[in-house]
């Protein structure tokens, strides 16, 4: 594949990353709107936030096996045409129970286009330039979480909560239209692993102490991130009495960093390695939610929430670099960090709701803390990846 050709496939699975971050994110600071629409209570309506996240993450162990199979093109327009559909669809929900069960079938859908993506990019990127790439796709992620946590809040009092879905649907299918001229019909990968070997191929990863490390630290940083984002719109409104478009202009910062740094940040990752990057993301993080867990001025809170994201840029892109380059099947690999990762994000909200009956500074305090011992154990056990540390040479670029 030619450069040109890269970049403007590049452009359309981050565009893709982009939506599909952004109709996910925008559920959690609409709760409370949610909740009144349905006559029911908030922490009901949460529970649509862990009913599309952990299907997502149970079905990416499936997508990238059977994406060694049949390809990643086909797998990726398949999941971006039904996504877009069922997103729309959502709009017609006339209850909490239907809205958490159409949630599901979405976050089932959706689950086989950003992971897909990733194999791709390991596909057709070599590991000394994966990072740039890489940083592109988890950019337009970070982009499409700060859209959805604010576009979400701000345009929700004027076109209503399906007025949201139903647009987002609609961009969701014009991205796949671009996708089914840009994306690659045949790419380099590896020979697909019999069905029975799978569960095997998914231990071994495991098995390895590279994937073991990254695999555990992609599941405690989503569990931190995810816990503390999902909670924030009802700790603003909770906290400083914000209204949705209050709500909206707090979020405003929320993903920013990584839309604008990301590409810069996995430039840094390709040159200088990911040794001292990924602790510092962590230490970011736990002490964003410690200044949360004091009360601070509303100011403050919203430059925290605004660098908490920029933990989260800092680690989970280079774990995916890291992930890309682990033996065996790159789909498996890929596949496992994204189940692992959805996990942590389902499990993540529902964890911070089980402490939340202690009140938010616990919350945030205990959730701070986690990141602050994830931060120390990660200045040893990730001494290793420096630059040019690529172990296997996998994804030498050709198509």
């Amino acid at each position: 594949m030619g450069a040109q050709a890269r970049s403007a496939f590049l452009a359309v699975v981050t565009a893709a990353a982009f939506l599909t971050f952004t109709q996910a994110f925008m559920v959690a600071p609409i709760l409370p709107q949610l909740a009144a629409a349905f006559g029911t209570e908030v922490g009901t309506a949460g529970l649509a936030v862990p009913a599309y996240l952990i299907p997502y993450g149970l079905m990416t162990l499936f997508w990238g096996p059977l994406s060694d199979r049949i390809g990643r093109r086909p797998i990726i327009l398949g999941s971006l045409v039904v996504f877009a559909v069922l997103t729309a669809a959502t709009a017609l929900a006339p209850g909490a129970e239907v809205f958490i069960v159409m949630r599901t079938a979405t976050g089932i859908a959706a689950s086989g286009v950003v992971p897909i993506s990733l194999v791709l990019i390991g596909d057709v990127f070599p590991f000394a330039e994966r990072g740039r790439a890489l940083g592109w796709l988890f950019g337009g992620m970070a982009g499409g979480i700060a859209v959805g946590s604010t576009a979400g809040a701000l345009a929700e009092p004027a076109v209503g909560w399906s007025g949201l879905f139903l647009a987002s649907g609609l961009a969701v299918l014009l991205v796949a239209g671009f996708a089914a001229v840009l994306l690659p019909y045949r790419q380099h990968a590896p020979a697909a692993l019999p069905w029975r070997a799978v569960a095997g191929g998914y231990w071994l990863l495991l098995a390895h102490a590279r994937g073991l490390r990254t695999y555990g630290f992609v599941l405690v940083n989503a569990l931190v991130h995810s816990g503390i984002y999902t909670w924030l719109g009802v700790y603003l409104v909770q906290r400083f009495s914000l209204g949705p478009v209050g709500v909206g202009l707090a979020l405003l910062g929320y993903g920013v960093p990584g839309f604008v740094f990301g590409p810069l940040i996995g430039r840094l990752a390709d040159t200088f390695g990911r040794a001292r990057i990924i602790p510092s993301g962590m230490l970011v993080a736990g002490s964003c939610a410690l200044v949360l867990a004091v009360d601070p001025p509303l100011s403050v809170a919203v430059a925290a929430i605004a660098v908490l994201s920029l933990g989260y840029d800092m680690t989970q892109p280079l774990f995916g670099g890291i992930v890309t380059d682990l033996p065996g099947s790159t789909g498996q690999a890929v596949g496992l960090m994204a189940f692992v990762l959805f996990l942590g994000f389902g499990t993540g909200s529902l964890a911070f709701q089980g402490v939340l009956g202690a009140g938010f500074p616990p919350a945030f305090t205990v959730f701070g803390a986690c990141a602050l011992v994830a931060a120390a154990l990660a200045v040893p056990l990730f001494r290793s990846e420096r630059p040019g540390a690529s172990l296997f040479q996998k994804g030498d670029g050709a198509t």
